[in-house]
């Protein structure tokens, strides 16, 4: 039962280390899109 744990627990980290090494190495595009919000002027001190 001992080995069935140690075996799982290997997978766990394999799979936590690869998926880092993927996220390291891959260069992922940022969104592209223009946000343009108008704030009323209640919110600012005069």
């Amino acid at each position: 039962m001992g080995k069935f744990w140690l075996v799982i627990i290997m997978f766990i980290l394999i799979g936590i280390g690869g998926g880092a090494i993927y996220l390291m190495s891959v260069d992922i595009e940022p969104p592209r899109e223009h946000v343009e919000k108008t704030l009323p002027d209640d919110k600012f001190p005069q």
